[in-house]
């Protein structure tokens, strides 16, 4: 086997919607994984109506588009005893690896999805479900609301200022990422000894894991963490600063690096002997921001990168999303996605590292799929019923 089809002979059905979950199948299926989507025929995933109607379909809107690529989409009421049959049916003669759901756990019994039913018809499966306490909470929980309640928008924002939200949801993809460590586990397990595994991720514990100085400074040596804006806690200068065409960050981690930056033309007005360690650079950090500022606001970004580079001080332009996706960089890791109906392209974030089936496919994915777009193939051609029994299906609303 190699490892462009390591994951080929892997299924995974998903009863998903908004991010958490999408996320994970989503980079699942970037690594050759067969992924199913499952959504309630009238309900469906309620992402698929967020953003703008690019396309002029209705539940197939802008915002649903980034992380659904390379996925399969049917619909099922799993609320009707036939619908939970057809799960069993759709587990049992595909072959399911993988069975992954976000909904709350008081919903696991009553839509026949939880791992004691499942593993009693694939003694084998993979069971994951990711909720925002845990399996004993029915909590709603999204992911502003993680946020708010681990902390992370208290370390967000400026100091004289609101909490803030991070710019990228963190609860919600880094649970995924969680998750998605936790499935590869539970894989090389089966691999090794046939057993199945049932995984349960919660947000909350996954947002707290990112808390490591924060928790044990403040819990060990009751020192108070707080927003400090874009400056750091421990070193100094480390913040944004004005150009004359935008804003840089600057970081510098050590006192060598503070004396290279005093003996840079230009910015030799900075050495002061109480700056010459950290602690006193950070004893007078508003000042020292201040007078840091006032040079360089003078300059292009472009020519204080240059010259910072040459002296081994960490710098970069602030960009903007439309800079960071012309960057030379970005530019060929970038994903593409072309739908066959309309001939719309879109463009997609990398996954963290191009996989061995990205690289097969050359960064080009299949479509978002369209509501209950695989219905037949998966319901008629694959579990073998009729076109008849599959219309009788939707006009009762299972499918």
């Amino acid at each position: 086997m190699n490892d462009v089809s390591l994951f080929e002979g892997i299924t995974m059905l998903s009863l998903e919607q908004a991010t958490v979950l999408p996320y994970l199948s989503y980079r699942l299926a970037l690594d050759g994984v067969k992924v199913i989507r499952i959504e309630h025929p009238i309900y469906g995933d309620p992402n698929r109506m967020i953003g703008e109607n690019k396309l002029g379909e209705e539940r197939f809107y802008s915002y649903f588009f980034p992380i659904n690529c390379e996925k399969k989409a049917i619909t099922l009421n799993l609320g009707t005893p036939e619908g939970q049959e057809l799960l069993k049916e759709l587990v049992v003669k595909l072959a399911v690896d993988i069975f992954a759901t976000n909904q709350l756990p008081r919903n696991y019994d009553k839509l026949g999805i939880s791992y004691e039913v499942l593993k009693q018809i694939k003694t084998d499966i993979i069971w994951l479900g990711i909720t925002g306490f845990g399996p004993n909470s029915n909590e709603a929980a999204y992911d502003p609301i993680l946020q708010a309640r681990s902390g992370l928008m208290e370390l967000t924002g400026e100091a004289d200022g609101s909490p803030q939200v991070i710019g990228i949801p963190l609860p919600d993809m880094g649970s995924s990422e969680h998750a998605y460590g936790q499935v590869m586990k539970a894989l090389y397990k089966r691999a090794v000894s046939g057993a199945g595994s049932r995984i349960d991720i919660a947000m909350m514990e996954s947002s707290l894991s990112w808390l490591t100085v924060p928790i044990t400074l403040a819990s060990s040596f009751g020192h108070k963490i707080s927003r400090r804006g874009n400056t750091h806690e421990f070193f100094a200068p480390v913040s944004v600063y004005e150009t004359k065409d935008g804003f840089v960050y600057i970081a510098l981690g050590n006192d060598r690096q503070w004396e290279n930056l005093t003996k840079i033309p230009g910015f030799e007005s900075l050495f002061q002997e109480n700056y010459l360690k950290n602690k006193g650079r950070i004893d007078d950090i508003a000042n020292l921001n201040r007078k840091l500022n006032e040079i360089t606001k003078k300059y292009f970004a472009a020519e204080l990168i240059r010259v910072f580079n040459q002296a081994t001080i960490a710098i970069s332009k602030v960009h903007t999303i439309k800079e960071v996706i012309a960057d030379p960089y970005v530019k060929p890791l970038l994903l593409h996605s072309k739908d066959s109906k309309t001939g719309k392209e879109i463009t997609l974030a990398p996954p963290p590292y191009r996989t061995p089936y990205l690289e097969s496919i050359k960064g080009n994915l299949r479509f978002p799929p369209r509501f209950g777009e695989h219905n037949e193939e998966i319901y008629g051609a694959m579990l073998g019923h009729s076109e008849r029994e599959l219309k009788n299906l939707k006009e009762r609303e299972i499918i």
